[in-house]
């Protein structure tokens, strides 16, 4: 059982560091796929450089080994930012298949990769 565990933690975590680097880059160099995706949702064009370097910075935290706490809140803010992204699409009205389903993935395989870390990736509790 223990093989499964780590083999559905590094498949949910590369496709997780392959959504991530991917959106984080398009969104650092403005393409326009990007761009016409978060304009109609009211955001400001600079908040796609906050939230791209963020999610570089997020997968290099996953990815490298320690920082457990450094970890937790790459998880955390992956989470929220994927959720506050199929919110924002679902309140703006846009039920598109590229504004719903890539949101609902990425924060699917957040899940998977935080819950099935290693325990030499996760944050022990001194109270267990």
């Amino acid at each position: 059982m223990e093989k499964k565990k780590l083999i559905t933690y590094w498949v949910a975590t590369i496709l997780l560091s392959f959504g991530m680097l991917g959106s984080g880059l398009s969104q650092i160099f403005h393409a326009k796929g990007m761009i016409d995706l978060i304009t109609p949702l009211g955001y400001p064009l600079y908040f796609l450089y906050i939230i791209g370097v963020w999610k570089i910075l997020g997968i290099i935290a996953i990815l490298i080994p320690r920082f457990k706490l450094v970890k937790e809140w790459a998880y955390a803010g992956f989470f929220f930012v994927m959720t506050g992204a199929l919110v924002s699409h679902l309140a703006s009205g846009d039920d598109s298949l590229k504004g719903i389903i890539r949101p609902f993935m990425q924060t699917v395989f957040i899940i998977l990769s935080w819950y099935f870390r290693p325990a030499d990736r996760k944050i022990i509790s001194v109270n267990q």
